[in-house]
Parts: structure tokens; sequence; C-alpha cells
């Protein structure tokens, strides 16, 4: 027996889920969401309901017919005595069409044709005298040739009111009125005649307007249906809902839609499944003997895609969240006199070897590319500059090279002002159009430096027209874009880039609440040997002190020591400040956030049930992965070779850009699988994992301490290490064309 829920009751019937749990609700019958099912007598009852209301549709078309034509017939019987020309014609036509038609009544009858005669000629008052006992004497018969008597006197009454007016004869000017009074028991078959004389005259024209009456009332019946219903009635329906209206529909939907909203992460125990449904544990647990088949514990932890289920069928939907408590980590909203301006987070991007950094050299009056293998950015690097009036401004330095596509997203993500740097003698490259999507994604402003212009190939028009062709329309084509021509080099126009940037801050009135708890990112993670865990962050809100415990990611721990970009230490750190921060239990991820804690054993308990989680999903995908069956299917597919690395990195940001790189080099003959990647020097347990799984390793800016090399001249485990992306890209080429 299959069953029918509110969503495909709704579908039938044409409306929606919302507007028949409304006709539920009138029928006292509850349900908690669209995915209820609702029994048959339920349906039936429904269905019944929605037939009779369709019929009842069709019935109110017809008696505004008849009330309107009735309506225009009244009108049209008092028009006589008031008209002038009109009606006198209309009755002379109507005589002479009576008395064709009567010309067969006046054989059955001769002697009401002579009064009819005599009352053809009603100028003299004495012809009208036996015109009241004609009238009385016929029962029904007679009517027919005496309906067109009383019209020939109404003429005469039109032309005696001038008459009247000078007295005329007592007995004379009183005798035509009664004929008129007494024509009063003939009126209703003249009006009749009168009615369908005009349905021939305006047939046309008045069936056309009571069909439009017709498809009217239709359209206003299903309105009544299927619109909500408004203070104002069906005229405000045909009108549409007003936007108070609208939004306030919008917010009741969006209330009723988070009752049955539950926000639970993958792997809960049922225990804590049922505490948040607010149902017993026994319930899930019969629940999923009965329906789903499976024995599971009060203990035991449920996939995903067995929580969606059993919320399912106790009414509610599950949402998937990724981290643990990421509700208790949430930004809450700070009143607005809290607020207090901050300096603008700008991020500069585009492609590799365009001078990006050397800008930031020339501001920051340091030589940060010497800095770098290969004279190529490969970390983020967070740097707060202050300008000669005291303003400060806050950069974010990204990787321009390919592989740091997810560096880049990141830093886009945690911007205020994006300044793309485009080489005037390069134009647009492809690391320049990724920017530039990076940015329109986040939904931050763009400010243009068109880089080198004092070198002789420089084109500065030509990089205008190809950004114009990219979406990125500058101020002097109509558009909202700032461009500046600059040498970072030399610095010529780097002060007027700093005056845009900082007008492009004002108009975005960037403020922040300094007096509540920090919260930020992480812009990059490592592991130092001597420090311990070390990563930078950017305090985005709150002010971060020494000594405040904090949760980021999976792990916990307290600030012990703050430094700034050039090693300084630091009390405190603002809003808009990048900071490196010392105290780490475990090396975040890039891209985690950061949150200050009043609760040290609060922020303990987070990360451990997050780590726990994680965990349990490791565990399940390898699992999954490290079967006989998956092997020998592998191998029945066309013995696809497999390479295997495990990446070491000094930080998180170059560790998961190496990986990505990797993986998109894997082809149909030649997969490449990275088992594992991490943060620190290469250890013996990194050369135990690669011999057990059969994997290479790749080292980024990190070596192998003394034991992890001898174990892998024991093990005969490949190390290379890299101090420059590319090469290990190229390299790893190189070696599944060895496989191939």
């Amino acid at each position: 027996m299959s069953t029918t829920r509110i969503h495909d009751l709704a579908a039938e019937f044409g409306i929606s889920s919302e507007q028949l749990m409304g006709m539920l609700k009138e029928m006292d019958i509850f349900v908690r969401s669209h995915l209820t099912p609702l029994k048959d007598e339920q349906v039936s009852l429904m269905r019944a309901r929605w037939e009779r209301d369709k019929r009842k549709q069709k019935q109110p078309s017809a008696p505004p017919k008849r009330r309107r034509a009735a309506a225009k017939v009244v009108e049209l019987a008092p028009e006589p005595v008031a008209a002038g020309d009109n009606r006198p014609k209309r009755r002379r036509r109507t005589a002479a069409e009576v008395a064709a038609a009567d010309a067969a009544a006046a054989e059955v009858s001769a002697e009401p044709a002579a009064p009819a005669a005599s009352l053809t000629f009603a100028p003299s008052p004495a012809s009208a005298a036996p015109s009241p006992p004609i009238f009385s004497p016929p029962s029904s018969p007679p009517p027919r040739p005496f309906i067109p008597t009383p019209v020939r006197p109404r003429p005469v009454a039109r032309g005696m009111p001038s008459g009247p007016g000078g007295g005329g004869g007592g007995g004379g000017a009183a005798v035509p009125p009664r004929p008129v009074a007494s024509a009063a028991p003939g009126a209703p078959p003249l009006d009749e005649r009168r009615r369908e004389k005009g349905k021939k005259r305006k047939k046309g024209k008045k069936s056309l307007v009571d069909q439009e009456a017709v498809a009217q009332n239709i359209s206003r019946t299903l309105a009544t249906l299927k619109a909500p219903v408004g203070k104002k009635g069906v005229h405000r329906r045909e009108e549409g809902p007003t936007f108070r209206e609208t939004q306030e529909e919008r917010r009741r939907e969006e209330r009723e839609r988070e009752k049955t909203l539950v926000r639970v992460t993958e792997f809960i125990t049922v225990s804590e499944l049922a505490n948040t449904l607010k149902v017993p544990p026994t319930q899930i647990v019969t629940f999923a003997f009965k329906e789903l088949g499976q024995m599971v514990t009060i203990n035991q932890r449920l996939d995903f895609d067995m929580i969606e289920l059993i919320a399912s069928a106790f009414s509610f939907q599950a949402v998937r969240e990724e981290e643990y408590a990421t509700t208790q980590t949430e930004e809450t909203k700070d009143a607005a006199e809290t607020l207090k301006p901050r300096p603008p987070v700008v991020t500069i991007m585009g492609h590799v070897d365009h001078g990006k950094t050397s800008l930031l050299d020339y501001v920051r009056k340091a030589n940060v590319v010497a800095g770098e293998a290969g004279g190529i950015t490969q970390h983020i690097g967070a740097y707060q500059v202050t300008l000669k009036d005291g303003r400060k401004i806050t950069f974010l330095d990204t990787p321009g090279h390919e592989a740091f596509t997810a560096m880049r997203a990141r830093g886009a993500q945690v911007t205020d002002i994006v300044v793309l740097v485009v080489a005037a003698d390069d134009a647009i490259m492809p690391q320049t159009i990724e920017a530039i999507s990076h940015a329109k994604n986040a939904g931050v402003p763009l400010v243009v430096a068109i880089n080198k212009i004092d070198l002789p190939t420089a084109n500065v028009q030509k990089v205008k027209q190809d950004l114009l062709s990219h979406g990125v329309v500058l101020e002097e084509f109509g558009g909202t874009t700032l461009m500046t021509a600059i040498s970072a080099k030399k610095g010529t126009n780097v002060d007027a880039l700093l005056d845009q940037i900082l007008l492009q801050a004002e108009l975005l009135d960037l403020k922040a609440n300094p007096d509540r708890k920090a919260q930020g990112s992480v812009l990059e993670a490592s592991l130092d040997p001597g420090k311990g865990a070390l990563a930078t962050i950017l305090v985005q809100t709150g002010t971060l002190h020494v000594g405040d415990d904090f949760i980021c990611g999976q792990y916990s721990g307290r600030v012990r020591a703050m430094y700034d970009e050039r090693g300084g230490t630091e009390a405190d750190a603002g809003p808009s400040t990048p900071v490196q921060i010392l105290g780490f239990e475990g090396v975040p991820e890039a891209g985690d956030s950061f949150l200050a804690m009043d609760d040290a054993a609060a922020a303990r308990d987070i990360a451990q049930k997050r780590q726990r989680l994680e965990r349990e999903a490791q565990h399940r995908r390898s699992g999954r992965v490290k079967t006989l069956e998956d092997f020998m299917a592998e191998a029945a597919a066309g013995g696809v070779a497999t390479l295997r690395i495990i990446i070491k990195a000094d930080q998180g940001g170059p560790a998961e850009a190496l990986a990505d790189a990797l993986a998109q080099l894997s082809t149909a003959e030649v997969k490449v699988e990275v088992v594992h990647r991490g943060v620190g020097a290469i250890t013996e347990s990194d050369v135990l994992l690669a011999r057990a799984s059969g994997a290479i390793i790749v080292g980024f800016h990190v070596r192998p301490d003394s034991n992890a090399r001898a174990a892998a001249d024991r093990e005969r485990v490949e190390i290379r290490t890299y101090r420059i992306i590319y090469e290990a890209v190229e390299e790893v080429k190189l070696a599944m064309e060895g496989l191939l």
C-alpha cells in the first residue's frame, strides 16, 4: 500500500503544501510538515472536499446573468415616461409587428378588433372610455391583441403635458392617464416583448459581456481557493499580495520550517539523535528494526543517510552540519552603538609574476620576494601597514601560481577589497580571470592596478579593453571599478592607489565591535620545531588577548604568545589585525574558524567531539577502500595503475595546494591518490605508512629527520623534497610516465 504524503496530495490538487496544510488545520487534522503521511480516510475526505469546492465554482456564474439582465430591464421601464423621441418610435414599430402577429388572433374573435381600432385612434377622449371594460372581461387569449392598446395612448400622453399645463377640459384631461394606469396589468408581457426585442437588437454585445462576467467569476473563485486569504477579500487577491503581506508570509513559512529542522552532524549516537528529536530512544531502535531492518543500540553511531530516514519518519527534516557545535561559534550581531571603524582588509590578487609582492614590498618598504623560493609567493602573507596620516590597511598577499586556487579563494572570502594586479606588458592571463571570479563570488569590490607601466612594451589601453571583455568596467568607461596605472618597482602612482583603497573603504563603512570575544579565521598554520603548532589568524571582530582560551577547528588551546608579521610580540589584537598565535594543541587547517571562549572546559569538550567525528569519518572511508573486492574490481576494470603519495609541508595551505595539483594529474591509465597530507617534518611514522600503503613521500619546504632517513633506507621508501611547487608537479608527471 503506497503512502500518500502532504506534498503528493498538494501536487494532485495543484496547490502548495502550505495551503493544503491550512485546509487540514481547518478540518482539525494536525500535521507537522509536508512530508507527513496521511491516512486513507483523510485522503478520501480531502478529495471529497476538493471535488465539492470545484462544483461550487460553477454554480455562482449563472445568477449574476439574471440579476444584471433584470436590473437592466427595470432601468428600461421608467425611460418611456422621461424619454423624448426614441420610445415612441420603438412603440410604433412594436405596434406594427404586433398587428402582423395578431392577424391570426383576429380570426378567432372579431369583436376585440373593433375596440382595438377605436383605441388606435386615441386622440378623442371618448374612445378611451370603453377601454376599461374591454380589459376586464378577457381572461387569457384577449391580452395578446390588447397588449399594443396602451402603447397608442402614451404618445398622446407625451403630447398632452403641454396641453394639461394649460388646463385642457377636466374630463378629457383626466381620462388619458387612466388607460395608462389600467395598462399596468399588461405591463409584464410588454416588458417581456421589449426584452426579447432588445435581445434581438443587442444579442451579440450582451452575450459577450455575460461571457466575460462568467470568466471573471470563475477566475475569482479559483483565486479564492489558491491564493492566501487576505484582509480585503477577493479584490485584494486579484491585485496580488502587497510587499508587507509577502514578507509576512515568508517569515511565517520560515518559522514553520524551522520547527521541523534538526541540525546534526554525521556519526551521532542514537541517544543524541533521540534527544534532538525529543523522542524516546526505544522508538528509534524499534523503527530501525521494523522499517529499516537494522539492529542498532543506544550508543551506536549512525551515518547521515540513516539519520535522515529516521528524522523523516518522525516528521523532521535533518540538516547536515560539517562541524560539531557550529551554532555555538556562530557570529552574533552587535548593536549599532558598539560598532567602531576598523581598517580595511585588502587582498592582492593576480597572475603569477605580475608584481603583486613587489607592490607590497614598496608599501611595506621590505623585500619579501627575496624570502620566497623561485621568486614566487607560495604562502599567504598577512601584513598591516600604517600610512603617514596614521590610518592602517591590512594586506593579504595570495599566490598567483595556478596550483594555489584554494588559497586565493580563501583570501577572497576574508577580505573587504580585492586589488587586481595586471601587468601592462602581459595583459589578462588565466589566473587573472580566476581572481576576477573569486572577487565576484565573494561579493567584494575590485580596484585594478595596472603594473609595469615603466616598461617599453607596456600597453595600458589593451589591458583596459581586455578587462572590459571579462566584465570589469572601469570608471572611465561608465563603470564603478577604480583603476590606477602604477609601477611597483619605481613606486609610480602607488600613493594614488592607496588613496583609492581608502576611498573604497570609506564607501563600505567598515565597522566592528572591539569590546567582545575575538572571532576570526585561520590564514596559515605550521609546525615549528621549537615552538610547536603556530597559526596565522586574521581577527575579524572583537579583541584577542594573551591568555584567552579558544576553539579553532578540531583543536582548542590558550593564547600563550602573539607575534606580528615582523616577529615582534603583541599583547592584544583588534579587528582586522593579522597575528601569529602560539598555544594550539594541534595544527589547525587553513580556513578554520577561530573563536575565543570564556570556558576552557567547554572548548576542550567541543574539540574532542570534533576529533572523534573526524576519526570516525576517516575510519569509514578507509574501511570502504581497503577491501580485496575493491582491488579486484579495479584490476578487472583494466588494470588501472595507482600512484600513492604522502605529502608533508611546512604549512597547511601549500600542502592543500600541492594535493589538489597532484590529484588533477590522474588519467585513464594512472590514478594519483593522496594517501595522507600533513604539516611538519617527515618522521618515521610517515615512512611506515608509506611502506604499508606502497606510497612515495613528497616533502614541500620540509626535510626528513635522521630516524626517518634511516627507516626509508631500510624499508626502501622513496622520499622527494621540493621548494617550488611546479617542480614537484613535473617530477610526479615523470613518475606517472614511468608507470605507463
